[in-house]
């Protein structure tokens, strides 16, 4: 297995592919707006939604730099959290998770496309590998989330 191969298997893994944690499409998938807007208590808490968002954003970053984009919008501290403002309109969380799915999308197509010496360039491979830690972090705070909410499937 070459290493962009490698790559998208860690990818898709986070993303959309069961192995042996579940991926963030699992655990986004099936709830309301208003399950995604709760926040457990505590002032670090984040909510689903928040958590979405800041998964968004840094990996939209990434596809910007990918692509050659100049990256102009940079949030201080939390902001990442609130790209969208969390409600309990399920049409508004349906597009966040669309967002989610479009940016996955369009890294593995961009990731598809990378030849091994861009990955050595501009510490590509290692940004890349910290977003899918990132990504694998925050799944797991999104599922502690549903599970404190009841909404998390027993028998998984």
């Amino acid at each position: 297995m070459n290493r962009v191969d490698l790559l998208l298997n860690v990818l898709d893994s986070t993303y959309d592919r069961e192995n042996w944690f579940a991926p963030l499409k699992d655990a986004i998938g099936g709830i309301t707006a208003e399950q995604a807007s709760w926040r457990p208590d505590g002032e670090a808490a984040k909510s689903i939604w928040e958590n979405v968002n800041h998964l968004i954003y840094y990996k939209e970053r990434l596809v910007a730099g990918m692509e050659g984009c100049e990256w102009t919008h940079s949030p201080v501290g939390d902001e990442t959290f609130y790209l969208t403002e969390p409600s309990n309109d399920d049409e508004a969380w349906a597009k966040v998770v669309a967002r989610a799915d479009r940016v996955q999308l369009r890294l593995r197509q961009l990731l598809s496309d990378t030849t091994a010496e861009a990955l050595a360039a501009n510490a590509l491979e290692s940004n890349l590998l910290d977003i899918f830690l990132h990504d694998a972090y925050h799944t797991g705070q999104i599922i502690q989330t549903r599970k404190m909410q009841g909404a998390w499937p027993a028998h998984r």
